[in-house]
């Protein structure tokens, strides 16, 4: 598959990395701001996505792209903090990382307004705060891109639907549970990374399983652990070719499905969420013609 994607979506994740979210800001002029954006974002900084604020602003619309909406389910919630627009930036070194968030609050100017932003970082070769490995089972080789990029008409063929949700950890709590416990909570075992036969139904594996939907919920996984020294966790960060298999996902982890709430919540939550439309690339630059930029 050979689709103009922003190249970040399918690359693997940056060493170091920084999350943003903005909001219009008050009388902005919305369609000046994307313009800017356009010829000033380079796709090796990351990943641009824009929120239905901002196209609503521009009376627009992407088929498949809807606000994150606010869910609750047995014990848990997961809130919406929806907005306009989203940055994903990252590099291999963390003072490239500084540059380039500093590049894009001054490419945006005064039209739109940082409301969120979180540093991330690659931990211990690819795994979760929590020892664990993160996207074990992510589309590999010609998956990935069919999993994460969208077809169809110029101007949708290579983009994307990304869902970002930035998840705290209670390490202390996970960790004061004895390794087999912690093994089961997850589905799969620390240490080899191999898969419990007999993990039980709340296990995370279990609950997220993506061949066991239907149709099956392929997406692929580009997360970052965060941390400021009080608190920390995942920025969970997942790209598909439409929206719908995050969304299975997430409803079946909250017990929406059958009243049984992923393990993962006994120790971590999330803190935010929200639906970004990731747009092709044309000549190094971001193809906005379907919004008519």
């Amino acid at each position: 598959m050979n689709l103009p994607a922003q190249p970040a979506i399918v690359a693997p994740p940056p060493t170091h990395g920084a999350s943003l979210t903005f909001r219009l800001a008050p009388a902005a002029d919305a369609r000046s701001a994307l313009v800017r954006l356009q010829q000033g974002f380079s796709p090796s900084w990351g990943v641009a996505g824009l929120g239905e604020p901002l196209l609503a602003a521009l009376g627009k619309t992407v088929p498949g792209l809807h606000t994150f909406t606010a869910l609750s389910g047995p014990g848990c919630a997961a809130p919406s903090t929806q907005q306009a627009l989203c940055c994903l930036l990252g590099s291999r070194e963390r003072s490239a990382v500084f540059d380039t968030v500093e590049k894009v609050k001054a490419l945006l100017g005064t039209d739109f307004v940082l409301d969120d932003a979180q540093d991330t970082f690659c931990y211990a070769g690819g795994r979760d705060l929590t020892g664990y490995e993160d996207g074990t089972e992510n589309p590999k080789g010609d998956d990935a891109p069919a999993a994460a990029l969208a077809e169809g008409a110029p101007g949708m063929a290579g983009s994307s639907f990304v869902a970002v949700q930035r998840w705290v950890h209670d390490l202390a709590r996970f960790n004061g549970h004895p390794l087999p416990t912690r093994n089961a909570m997850i589905g799969r075992d620390r240490d080899s990374n191999e898969e419990l036969a007999d993990a039980p139904a709340s296990a995370h594996v279990k609950r997220s399983a993506q061949e066991s939907f239907e149709p099956p919920a392929f997406m692929l996984r580009r997360s970052l652990p965060w941390s400021n020294g009080k608190t920390q966790g995942l920025e969970f960060i997942a790209y598909g070719r439409s929206l719908q298999a995050y969304e299975q996902v997430l409803r079946r982890m909250m017990g929406l499905e059958d009243g049984i709430v992923d393990a993962l919540f006994d120790f971590s939550r999330p803190l935010t969420g929200g639906y970004y439309w990731c747009p092709p690339v044309m000549d190094g630059k971001l193809n906005l013609r379907l919004l008519g930029i």
